[in-house]
């Protein structure tokens, strides 16, 4: 599924991301600065998130709490050197918990993804669009 979007428009298209019933494991794939972060935020607050929320670029890993005591997960991935080092921080149980976990950079930990899982690519278009692709 592909969907074409402004900035302002991005509330709507998480909404029809989440209408597709996706996998809670959701990798994000896209040039730095696409805006995997922005539509995470977007996902996020519709799951109720009434925190702030932004990249976990060195933390590796934010945790937040959503609507129904549900919660949260968004990594980043970049900075990571070795797969074992998400291991080390515990990735398997975020990925296994049942919560939501939203994945930038998963291509760090190709050997630890589940088997079920979404994944959105985001490119961004001259005219300032997003073209997102969800599968």
């Amino acid at each position: 599924m592909e969907f074409i979007f402004s900035l302002n428009e991005i509330e709507s298209v998480a909404q029809k991301v989440f209408d597709t019933k996706p996998c809670k494991i959701i990798l994000f794939h896209g040039e730095m600065g696409a805006g995997k972060t922005t539509f995470i935020k977007a996902l996020a607050k519709k799951l109720g998130v009434k925190t702030a929320t932004s990249s976990p670029t060195f933390s590796l890993v934010n945790e937040y709490e959503a609507a129904n005591d549900q919660l949260v997960y968004h990594f980043d991935f970049y900075r990571l050197k070795i797969e074992t080092e998400a291991l080390d921080m515990g990735v398997d149980e975020y990925l296994y918990s049942g919560n939501w976990c939203f994945i930038e950079w998963a291509e760090k930990i190709p050997n630890l993804i589940p088997e079920l899982h979404s994944t959105i690519t985001i490119k961004a278009l001259p005219d300032g669009k997003r073209i997102l692709e969800l599968k």
